[in-house]
């Protein structure tokens, strides 16, 4: 593997960093410049969460073999009761007793 500096990756890197960033505070200016959120607009804010949420977890479950599935469905178990980080160690402790235990 090449580990020298690399300028044209470098670049491309501070080009993501930037859109990134006009993009987040784009946002966040025009949201403070309205006066009354539009009824449309705020169901649509409200989407995001779930949106994410699924973009995330969506491929793995699809792609993951049948002890990701079983640990996704505890986890989410344990997320109706718990906290986030409870759940994502209960996700990760089953997963990893399906892996290394029953030899997944």
């Amino acid at each position: 593997m090449d580990t020298r500096f690399h300028l044209d990756m470098t670049l491309l890197i501070f080009a993501a960093a930037v859109a990134t960033f006009a993009t987040r505070i784009g946002g966040y200016v025009l949201i403070t410049r309205m006066k009354k959120i539009p009824p449309r607009l705020d169901a649509a804010l409200n989407a995001v969460p779930a949106a994410v949420l699924t973009t995330l977890v969506a491929p793995n479950f699809y792609a993951g073999g049948p002890e990701v599935k079983i640990a996704m469905a505890f986890a989410l178990v344990v997320g109706l009761r718990f906290n986030v980080l409870t759940m994502l160690a209960a996700g990760w402790v089953v997963v990893m007793a399906l892996r290394h235990g029953a030899g997944w």
